[in-house]
């Protein structure tokens, strides 16, 4: 079941992902620090690999490069993988700038 509600949450992007691989540091809801594995990302949201247990509804906050510091919300979470809703939306052009210096690292 919780297969088919990842899949349910991946149907309902707002925008298509593009597919990066950067390490980016995250602090979970109890302010410790986590690693993140970002494999892809819109300026909506993202997916990422991370070896921590969090669930569905927590908020993160993490550091990316030229979007500064933002405010994410899990939507899912299934074998290491998780799925997260930004707070607020990346503009357009801090997006492509964002995307260029993950690409570069």
């Amino acid at each position: 079941m919780a297969h088919n509600l990842a899949l349910a949450a991946q149907e309902r992007r707002e925008a298509d992902r593009d597919e990066v691989h950067f390490r980016a540091r995250a602090y979970g809801p109890d302010a410790q620090p986590l690693e993140l594995l970002i494999v892809n990302m819109s300026p909506h949201g993202l997916m990422a690999r991370c070896e921590a247990e969090l669930s569905e509804g927590q908020r993160l906050r993490l550091g990316l490069p030229g979007a500064g510091i933002l405010t994410a919300e899990i939507r899912w979470a299934l074998g290491g993988r998780i799925g997260c809703h930004f707070a607020t939306a990346i503009d357009r052009a801090t997006y492509y700038e964002t995307l260029a210096a993950m690409l570069r690292r």
